[in-house]
């Protein structure tokens, strides 16, 4: 398989819209995360930590809107010396309109190590599920990348103990993938109940961006079916580290479904354009459930994902991969 780097800019000669949203998001992502490496470079790292941004950053799709999502990741047990460097941190990266949500899942200090120790069981919280499955699908980090580096190889190495046969999916992390799915699904019921008001935002966003972040874990493992056991681990490392489109990107190719993958990134491009558009984020910001049929942007918004979903189940039970899918109870 290809590798996935320039894999977006290369399905872009097969999408009628030649993805202008996507694209413009990258530079804007680049050209910010330099100023951020800048703005954070004062700060004094214990040598076991890093600073790590996740969401839109990860992702390569910051909009004016993206919040700064970021956490002090340590490869290590948390002490009393991470305390002040969290201290700093917020007041650096605490602008009110940008600062982290308000599930605590962000804005803190983490210890993968305990994140990769605690997978299942009653201590695996729906915050360190969170945590963990975002820093090894959209992180990046702007301070103490060799620790980054060390800590994400860690968590991946946590679920590859386990695979020990050669042209099989990794079924650890498959499942827990599986299983973080799930919860954003389920989560998104209980925080409709905790505060309708964002309902509109939060649809939008489990109908696109949040089927690109699970599709974009998907495809990588199950693509592990074509590899052995001893080469899986470098085949996500090289997948799991690039941007998700770009791996979905990849994979359109790699079952010759060019232009179902142009027509599905072009919908997820507009939803990008949306994003960024004040009006049209306003819109879906006042949309209640009760009220979406009478609103225009949401109207798009849902067009949008069901095009999107369209390409990612040709992707999915159109190709060899059904098999995949249907033998790991993935739906």
């Amino acid at each position: 398989m290809q590798s996935p780097a320039g894999a977006l800019e290369r399905l872009a000669a097969h999408s009628a819209e030649g993805f202008p949203n996507l694209l413009a998001a990258r530079e804007r992502t680049a050209a910010r995360l330099a100023e951020m490496r800048l703005r954070v470079a004062p700060v004094v790292l214990p040598a076991d930590s890093s600073i790590v941004l996740f969401g839109s950053w990860g992702r390569g799709e910051l909009t004016a809107h993206s919040d700064d999502d970021w956490l002090l990741l340590v490869d290590g047990p948390l002490r009393p010396e991470h305390e002040p460097v969290v201290a700093t941190l917020r007041e650096l990266l605490g602008a009110e309109d940008r600062k982290p949500g308000t599930q605590e899942i962000f804005g803190a200090a983490a210890s993968a190590h305990v994140l990769a120790s605690r997978i299942g069981l009653d201590e695996d919280t729906n915050r360190s599920l969170t945590r963990r499955m975002l820093l090894l699908l959209e992180s990046v980090p702007v301070a103490g990348d060799d620790a980054y580096g060390r800590c994400w190889v860690h968590v991946l190495n946590s679920y590859l103990e386990d695979a020990t046969k050669d042209f099989r999916p990794p079924r650890f992390l498959l499942n827990d993938l599986v299983r973080y799915w799930r919860t954003i699904c389920v989560d998104f019921v209980g925080k409709q109940r905790e505060d309708e008001e964002k309902w509109g935002l939060r649809n939008a966003k489990l109908r696109t961006g949040r089927k690109v972040l699970f599709a974009a874990g998907l495809l990588p493992i199950l693509l592990c079916d074509r590899h052995q056991q001893a080469a899986m681990r470098d085949f996500l490392v090289e997948q799991l580290r690039a941007p998700a489109t770009d791996r979905l990107a990849a994979a359109f190719a790699a079952y010759d479904l060019m232009d179902s993958g142009g027509r599905a990134l072009d919908a997820y491009d507009r939803w990008i354009g949306m994003l960024g558009d004040d009006a049209t984020r306003a819109e879906l910001a006042a949309v209640r459930r009760e009220t979406a049929d009478a609103s225009g942007a949401y109207a798009r918004v849902r067009r949008s994902g069901r095009e999107l979903e369209t390409g990612l189940l040709a992707l999915l039970f159109e190709t060899p991969l059904v098999v995949l899918v249907r033998e790991y109870g993935v739906f």
